[in-house]
């Protein structure tokens, strides 16, 4: 099995840098130029599709959308993955504290697998968590009950009346603070996200894979003699960050910008 795993895209623009960049990965991956972008001597450089590709939350900036109303300067990317998908590569996202509601788009409409919060996965019978990780650390209080109102019927019913561009508007003020807040507390989310993992890899787990702290990391862990893995995911805001998986191994990767 071979598949990618990113998070923390916040696109946003079509005119952004990280949005071009993405676009061209996404060609890349379609290309079956996966390997060639992983510095790892042991992959070899020939061309291979991939099978799956994981996006844990994150991908848009805000999404303030329905399968009405999506935002203009979202289509690109989106066509984007519908071209992947048509080559045969599963797609599937988690929503995360900038993007969620994207169910009755991304899967009625679209066919790609979304999961609200946790999926429970395998590739090569290795059991893995994937998540954005917003979650992680339910200590914060605030936090917990503030994203159980925005992902609550109410909510949603609410913001489907206020028209698309007043919302996007809304949307893209309140992102840039929450964005800030991350990145201020980048360490501390890794080491909050550590300890979460570090319980479930003592459990049936070979791996927690997650976004949300912006900030790259691949750790290994051995637990009861059996060799177990954390990963934080990264941002494309910074680092340009990707995991590369193939045959029970991962490795950290970072886009070449162009």
């Amino acid at each position: 099995m071979k598949a990618v795993f990113i998070s923390d895209a916040h696109l946003r623009r079509s005119t952004d840098e990280r949005y071009s960049q993405f676009i061209q990965f996404l060609a890349d991956l379609r290309d079956g130029k996966a390997r060639a972008l992983v510095d790892a001597q042991e992959l070899g450089r020939d061309k291979t599709p991939i099978d799956d590709l994981y996006i844990l939350g994150d991908f848009f900036d805000f999404w303030f959308c329905s399968k009405d109303h999506i935002h203009p300067e979202f289509q690109l990317v989106i066509h984007s993955l519908v071209d992947l998908q048509k080559t045969g590569v599963r797609v599937h996202l988690c929503e995360g504290n900038h993007d969620f509601f994207m169910k009755e788009y991304f899967h009625d409409v679209l066919g790609m697998e979304v999961f609200e919060e946790w999926a429970d996965i395998k590739l090569d019978k290795l059991r893995m968590l994937v998540a954005h990780g917003d979650t992680a650390d339910r200590s914060n209080r605030t936090y917990m009950m503030f994203r159980k109102i925005l992902r609550s019927r109410p909510f949603y019913n609410t913001q489907r009346v206020i028209p698309a561009s007043v919302r996007w508007a809304l949307a893209g003020m309140t992102s840039n603070a929450s964005k800030q807040m991350s990145d201020d507390n980048c360490d501390f989310l890794v080491e909050k996200m550590l300890s979460f993992a570090t319980g479930k890899l003592r459990e049936d787990y070979d791996a927690v894979i997650l976004g949300h702290c912006h900030k790259p990391v691949l750790r290994y862990f051995d637990v009861g003699g059996r060799k177990k893995t954390f990963v934080a995911l990264g941002d494309w805001i910074r680092h340009y960050s990707f995991l590369y998986y193939e045959n029970r191994k991962f490795f950290m990767s970072y886009y070449p910008l162009r």
